[in-house]
C-alpha cells in the first residue's frame, strides 16, 4: 500500500498540470450536469416493515389520490381575553380570511371552522385548514405571500392569528452561515497550526473542491438515483470536515520531511505514501460507518450515508492527488519562512507539546485511565433514560408562528389534538363493513387515553373506513405511546368479534414506530460496522489488542456523547445557553447518527496517532518510545484536526431548526470527547499499560493477514539519506 501510494504522490508531483487539469475537468462536468438537472424533489419519508407505514400504503391503495402530497396550513385563530371567536365581529373576519385563502390558484380547498365544528368548547379559539394542489416546495412566493396577507389581515382586526403546517416551512437547511463559521473557524486553526497562509489555505482549497465535486454530483443524479435535497446535507459536512482533515495530515507529513532534508518531490512522495496510507484506511473507516446505515432500513437515511460515503472518498481522492500536485506547484509556499531554507538531513522534530503530554501519561498512566474511564462515564449515565422520538413544532422556538399556533391548539383543544392518531379499518372481507367500522371506533373510543374518536370516512368501494383518534396527552408524550401501545393490543379481540382488521398510522404512530424500529437496529449495526471496522484496524496495525481498546474507547466517547445531548436537550440543563426553548425526546434517529459519523471520525484519529506509533516500533524503538514518537509527530495534527471537526460541527448549533442544532451539538460534543479524553489520554496511558502485548499478533494470525505496509517500512528502508535529485533541485526553485 505504502509503496503504491508513494508511486501515485510522486507521479501527481511530476504530471501536476494533468491531475489539476483532470480535476477542473470533472468539477466542470458535473457542476454542468447539476445545472442541467432537473430540480430535486422533496422524497416523501418512509419506512417499510413497520404498521404505521403499512396502514399509510393501504390508505394510498383504497382511497387514490386522497393521500396526495399537498402543502397543509392550519391557521389558528384566538380571541383577545374574555371574548370569544363566535361573536359576530370576531366570526366575520375569521370567514372574510378563510374566503380569501380559498382564492389562491394553488389552494384545494379552505375549510370554515364554523362549519366543521372546528372550534374549541370555550369558544375562545377556532382553526381553518388550508390544504394546497402541490407539496410544501412547489409553493410559489405568490401563494406564501397571500397566506401571509391573510394571516395579518385577521390579526388587524383583533384576533390572534398564527399558522402551521408544512406550508409554512421555509425550505431551508442545514449550511450557509453554519458552513461559514465552521470554514472560518477552520482557517484559523489551520493557521495557528501551519503558521503560513499557503499551508493553512491549501487544505481548505481542496477540501472546497471536494465538496462541489460532491454536492454537484448529488444534484447531477438526484433525479436518476431518487435523491431528496435533504440528502447531501450530511454529504456537505463530512466531506468538508474530512476533507481538510485528510489534506492537514498530508501536508504536516510533508513539511516534516522536508525538514528533515528531503527536496520537495520525495518529501511529497513519502508523504502520500505514508500519510496518504493513514488516510485511504481512515476514509475506509468512514466509508463503512456511512454505508452500514443500510442496516437501519430507512430508505432515507440509506441514501443519505452513501451520498456521504462518496464524498468522503473524493476527500480521499484529493488528498492522494490534488494535494501533492499543489505542492508540486508551491513546494516551499507551505513551509514556514525560517524552515524555506534547506533543513539539514536528518534533523529529528525538536521537543514539544505532544512529548511532554505523552511522558506526562507515561509515568502516570492508571490514574489517567482512571479518571478518563470514569468522566466519561459519570457522562454516559444520563443516557439510561434516554426518551426517542421527533420534535416538532413543539420544539421550535415561541418566536415562530409554528410554535405559537402548536400553543393555542394544545390550549384550546387538548394537548392530544396536535398529534391525532388515523386508525385505517380494513372490512373488505366482512359483509356489513359499516357495523364492523362502528364497533371498532366504539371500542376504541372507550379506551383509557382517548378524548374523542371522528366519524369514520368510507371509500368508494365502501370496503375501507378512516377515522381519527384524539388521546388526552401530547405527541411526545410517553402515556401516548401507551396508548398506541394498547390499541394495538386490543386488535386481536377486536378482530375476532367484527371479522375487520385494523391499523394505527398518522404522525405520532410513524415517530412511535421509527423510534422502536432505530432501536431494535441500533444493536445489529453496531456489531456490522464495528466488526468490520476492528478486522480492518487489524490488518492495519497488526494486533489484536489495539483494534478492540479502539472500538470500547469509542464506545465509551459515543455513550458520553449521547448522554450530554439527553442533559441539555432532554433535561433542559444549559438549554438556554444553545438557544434551546423547548426540551422533550431526542429525535429518533440521533444515536444512529452519532454512532455511524462519530465512530468512522474517531477511527480517523486512531488511525493517523497509532500509525505513527507502529511506524516508530516497527523502526526498533521501545513501545513507551513509540507512543512519544507518535504524540511528537502527530499530537498537534490530530489536535488540529479535530477542532476543526468540532469547528464545523459546532457551526449548525446556531441554527434555529432544533433538530439540526441537535445534531450540530451532539456530533461537536462527540468529537470532543473521543479526540482529547479517549485518543490523546485513554489510548496512551492503555498503551503504556500493555507495553509490548499491544502490538502482539499471534503467527498463525500474522500469516493470513495480508500486509499494507501503513507504516511506510519499505519506503523509509531506503530513503534515510535523502539527496535531492536534480529533477527536485529543479523544483524546489519554483
Amino acid at each position: 500500500m505504502a509503496t503504491f501510494l508513494y508511486r501515485v504522490g510522486r507521479l501527481a508531483f511530476r504530471r501536476r498540470w494533468y491531475v489539476a487539469l483532470v480535476w477542473a475537468a470533472v468539477l466542470a462536468a458535473v457542476g454542468l450536469g447539476a445545472l442541467k438537472a432537473p430540480g430535486a424533489a422533496d422524497e416523501g419519508f418512509s419506512m417499510p416493515g413497520i404498521e404505521s407505514q403499512k396502514a399509510f400504503d393501504l390508505m394510498e391503495q383504497r382511497f387514490p389520490g386522497a393521500t396526495a402530497d399537498g402543502a397543509t396550513a392550519r391557521v389558528v385563530f384566538v380571541a383577545p381575553n374574555g371574548q370569544k371567536v363566535t361573536a359576530a365581529d370576531h366570526k366575520k373576519a375569521v370567514e372574510d380570511t378563510v374566503a380569501g385563502l380559498a382564492d389562491g390558484s394553488q389552494v384545494a380547498s379552505a375549510v370554515n371552522p364554523f362549519q366543521a365544528k372546528a372550534v374549541s368548547k370555550d369558544g375562545t379559539t377556532a382553526y381553518a385548514t388550508v390544504t394546497y394542489k402541490v407539496a410544501a416546495d412547489g409553493l410559489t412566493d405568490a401563494s406564501k405571500e397571500q397566506l401571509e396577507h391573510a394571516l395579518q389581515e385577521a390579526r388587524d382586526s383583533g384576533l390572534t392569528v398564527d399558522a402551521g403546517g408544512s406550508a409554512m416551512a421555509d425550505g431551508g437547511g442545514a449550511g450557509g452561515t453554519a458552513e461559514l463559521i465552521g470554514v472560518a473557524i477552520a482557517a484559523v486553526v489551520l493557521l495557528v497550526t501551519f503558521g503560513s497562509l499557503a499551508a493553512a489555505g491549501l487544505p481548505l482549497l481542496t477540501a472546497l473542491i471536494g465538496v462541489g465535486v460532491s454536492m454537484a454530483t448529488i444534484l447531477a443524479l438526484s433525479d436518476a438515483l431518487g435523491l431528496s435535497t435533504t440528502t447531501g446535507t450530511l454529504a456537505m459536512m463530512l466531506g468538508l470536515a474530512v476533507g481538510i482533515d485528510y489534506a492537514l495530515f498530508v501536508v504536516s507529513r510533508y513539511r516534516e520531511e522536508r525538514a528533515r532534508g528531503r527536496a520537495p518531490q520525495e518529501a511529497t512522495a513519502l508523504a502520500v505514501g505514508t500519510a496518504g496510507s493513514a488516510v485511504v484506511f481512515a476514509g475506509l473507516t468512514v466509508v463503512i460507518a456511512l454505508a452500514g446505515l443500510a442496516v437501519v432500513g430507512i430508505p432515507m437515511l440509506t441514501k443519505m450515508g452513501l451520498a456521504a460515503a462518496g464524498a468522503v472518498v473524493v476527500a480521499v481522492l484529493i488528498a492522494l492527488t490534488l494535494v501533492p500536485a499543489f505542492l508540486g506547484f508551491w513546494p516551499n509556499a507551505v513551509l514556514r519562512r525560517k524552515d524555506r531554507k534547506q533543513a539539514r538531513p536528518g534533523k529529528e522534530p525538536e521537543d514539544n507539546g505532544g512529548t511532554r503530554w505523552a511522558r506526562f501519561v507515561l509515568r502516570r498512566p492508571l490514574p489517567v485511565l482512571i479518571l478518563g474511564v470514569v468522566g466519561l462515564g459519570a457522562l454516559a449515565l444520563p443516557m439510561t433514560s434516554l426518551q426517542l422520538g421527533m420534535p416538532g413544532d413543539e420544539a421550535k422556538p415561541t418566536s415562530t408562528t409554528e410554535r405559537r399556533a402548536y400553543d393555542a391548539l394544545a390550549e384550546g383543544f387538548g394537548p392530544g389534538f396536535n398529534g391525532p392518531l388515523t386508525v385505517v379499518v380494513d372490512a373488505k372481507g366482512d359483509d356489513d363493513a359499516k357495523a364492523a367500522a362502528a364497533a371498532i371506533s366504539k371500542d376504541i373510543g372507550a379506551t383509557k387515553g382517548v378524548v374523542s374518536v371522528s366519524p369514520a370516512r368510507f371509500n368508494e368501494a365502501g370496503d375501507t373506513a378512516v377515522f381519527s383518534v384524539v388521546p388526552s396527552t401530547a405527541p411526545t408524550d410517553e402515556k401516548t405511546k401507551d396508548l398506541v401501545t394498547t390499541i394495538r393490543g386490543e386488535r386481536p379481540g377486536i378482530e375476532s368479534e367484527t371479522g375487520a382488521t385494523y391499523e394505527v398510522t398518522g404522525t405520532t404512530a410513524l415517530n412511535i414506530d421509527i423510534s422502536e424500529k432505530v432501536q431494535s437496529a441500533l444493536v445489529p449495526y453496531l456489531i456490522v460496522v464495528v466488526g468490520l471496522a476492528i478486522v480492518l484496524l487489524l490488518v492495519v496495525f497488526r494486533s489484536l489488542l489495539v483494534p478492540l481498546k479502539a472500538a470500547l474507547g469509542f464506545l465509551l466517547s459515543v455513550l458520553a456523547s449521547l448522554g450530554a445531548v439527553v442533559v441539555v436537550f432532554q433535561e433542559g440543563h444549559g438549554a438556554g445557553l444553545l438557544g434551546v426553548e423547548t426540551t422533550g425526546p431526542i429525535m429518533s434517529l440521533m444515536p444512529i447518527f452519532l454512532v455511524g459519523i462519530v465512530f468512522g471520525l474517531a477511527m480517523d484519529y486512531e488511525v493517523f496517532l497509532l500509525s505513527r506509533m507502529r511506524e516508530a516500533y516497527v523502526h526498533g524503538e521501545t513501545s513507551h518510545q513509540a507512543v512519544t514518537s507518535g504524540f511528537r509527530h502527530s499530537a498537534r495534527v490530530v489536535v488540529a484536526a479535530a477542532l476543526i471537526m468540532i469547528a464545523v460541527f459546532a457551526g449548525f448549533i446556531g441554527e434555529s431548526d432544533s433538530m439540526i442544532k441537535m445534531i450540530g451539538f451532539g456530533l461537536a460534543s462527540a468529537v470532543l470527547l473521543d479526540a482529547f479524553v479517549v485518543r490523546m489520554a485513554i489510548v496512551p496511558a492503555v498503551l503504556a499499560l500493555l507495553g509490548d502485548k499491544a502490538w502482539w499478533l499471534p503467527k498463525w494470525l500474522d500469516r493470513i493477514l495480508p500486509r499494507v505496509d501503513v507504516e511506510g517500512e519499505a519506503l523509509t528502508r531506503g530513503a534515510d539519506t535523502p539527496q535531492p535529485a536534480p529533477a527536485d533541485q529543479e523544483a524546489a526553485r519554483v
